[in-house]
């Protein structure tokens, strides 16, 4: 049994994911039920629990009604517990379950926010990043350092780069232009640059990419590549250095 993943646009420009496994349906994220509800009703579908990536209201903003809707079970970060919907179970690195392709690893990577959580579905090769690791970006430090989030990106960039990458923004536009910046000859990303601009003409979501491409594109996993660090002047400096400076120029753009 495949694992069927649902993208649900929500808000002006997030992204909920509704994952149907052999233990049930969960929902990544819940920025409002809306579209949430429609989704799953068009299919049939209950739903068991809504997984939690990170405290900003445009993750959460759905979830209660949801619970008083289906019941449902919530779970997300035990660093943000105390900024969190009530949960049932508070997860931490290492809190592994599930049955077959819904077999789940929360991740923690700290950055965006400090307790940020990415849901690793191996099985199915999948993980949902949100906030973290970007379609060719990645989350603003609000609350965390770059060192923090370069050692997330590097434990995201380290999965089998077949895994499917979900995010939780449309940002892919902006995103693909501000890394046209850093790397205008690199031919991978001229390529997806105007997929890019196709698939946006025509509605379609874009958000959800192979990890391979990601490591070929998006400049911010490339932080460590010479040809990245000589195009921001800085060829002799750390990874962490180059990607700091990465995150002020995008911050900027």
């Amino acid at each position: 049994m495949a694992l069927e993943i649902v993208t649900v646009p929500c808000l002006s420009d997030n992204y909920a994911y509704i994952a149907k496994g052999p233990d049930g349906v969960c929902l990544i994220d819940a920025p409002e039920a809306g579209p949430i509800i429609d989704a799953l009703d068009r299919r049939g579908w209950s739903l068991d629990t809504i997984l939690i990536t990170h405290h900003h209201p445009d993750h959460v903003e759905g979830v209660e009604e949801l619970r008083a809707r289906y019941r449902c079970k919530v779970m997300g970060p035990r660093a943000e517990e105390h900024k969190l919907p009530r949960l049932d179970m508070a997860l931490e690195e290492g809190m592994n379950g599930g049955e077959g392709v819904a077999y789940t690893e929360p991740l923690h990577v700290p950055g965006h926010t400090l307790g940020h959580m990415a849901f690793h579905f191996p099985r199915a090769k999948a993980v949902f990043t949100a906030d973290s690791l970007m379609a060719l970006g990645c989350g603003r430090l609000f609350e965390g350092t770059p060192e923090m989030m370069w050692g997330s990106l590097s434990k995201l960039a380290a999965l089998p780069p077949e895994t499917m990458v979900y995010s939780g923004h449309e940002y892919t536009t902006s995103n693909a232009a501000f890394a046209m910046t850093i790397e205008p000859g690199n031919n991978a990303l001229i390529s997806r640059a105007e997929a890019i601009a196709k698939a946006r003409a025509k509605g379609e979501p874009i958000a959800q990419v192979p990890l391979s491409l990601e490591l070929d594109t998006n400049p911010f996993l490339r932080a460590g590549h010479p040809d990245v660090k000589a195009a921001v002047g800085l060829p002799d400096a750390s990874d962490v250095q180059v990607f700091a400076e990465i995150r002020k120029r995008k911050d900027n753009f």
